[in-house]
């Protein structure tokens, strides 16, 4: 777990903390396919990224649930609702303070 990856001060959102794959222009555009067709079948799109983007190394690498898991748990910082009442972002130095400690 690197910190170098981190600002040095404010906030960081979920992806940022526990990573984020990779997500290719090609696999965006078939992405969007086939949410068009299931919409246009009636059927439930996918909730698959519809826009490409990079990779994102993980500090803390676990999955998700297990990450709102800790939180509830009290092993992992709460969020702060700064950004918005349905955003979640954590303080730089809380995510700081939980890898120095060595928590996985």
């Amino acid at each position: 777990m690197a910190t170098t990856t981190l600002p040095e001060t404010g906030y960081v959102r979920l992806p940022h903390i526990i990573g984020q794959s990779e997500v290719t222009e090609e696999e965006a555009e078939r992405n969007r396919r086939d949410a068009e067709a299931a919409k246009a079948s009636g059927k439930k799109p996918n909730r698959k990224p519809k826009r490409a983007r990079k990779a994102i190394p993980a500090i803390v690498p676990v999955k998700k649930s297990a990450w709102w898991e800790g939180v509830a748990s009290g092993r992992f910082p709460k969020p702060t609702k700064c950004l918005g009442p349905r955003v979640a972002a954590w303080r730089v130095e809380a995510i700081r303070e939980l890898v120095e400690r060595g928590v996985q």
